[in-house]
């Protein structure tokens, strides 16, 4: 049998991280979904996806994933059945996640809107210290005779 689901959300809350009776580190959460299509004339819809983590999963989770931030998730997708407050049997779809990934450049807190950070402009290299006594070099003392025409087959192996 195959069960396998992937999302690609953003959270609705901040994770908390929980634990069972026996110390088992346990986090649920929900991710709001875009669907894919859109039906002429009408807004795109949203799907309020919930996902359970566990143990090392679960710890990650809440400790890099905040409000609003979008996460892929891999895992399966898992049912249980209950009976609520009311004494009613409900029965509910979430998805397990194996794994929870950063979908989106980091965040910067400083910056307002919590807005990407943007990259640092890589440090230019001082130029090599050129020797005084030595001419700077020259390409254009070349000769066509230094060349080979490469023939033109349809022959090319890409």
């Amino acid at each position: 049998m195959l069960n396998v689901a992937v999302i690609m959300g953003r959270f609705v809350a901040d994770p908390e991280l929980r634990h069972t009776s026996s110390g088992i580190s346990v986090t649920s959460f929900t991710l709001a979904v875009d669907r894919s299509y859109v039906k002429a004339g009408a807004e795109r819809q949203t799907d309020f996806i919930d996902v359970v983590a566990w143990r090392n999963t679960a710890e990650f989770v809440c400790k890099y994933f905040r409000k609003g931030q979008l996460a892929a998730v891999q895992g399966s997708i898992q049912t249980r059945t209950y009976t609520d407050r009311s004494g009613i049997k409900r029965k509910a779809f979430e998805i397990v996640a194996d794994n929870v990934h950063f979908a989106e450049p980091k965040r910067d807190s400083s910056a307002p809107g919590g807005r990407p950070a943007q990259k640092p402009e890589p440090a230019q290299k001082p130029a090599p210290a050129a020797d005084k006594n030595q001419p700077a070099p020259s390409y254009s003392n070349g000769e066509n005779g230094d060349f080979e025409e490469i023939p033109s087959d349809d022959d090319l192996p890409f």
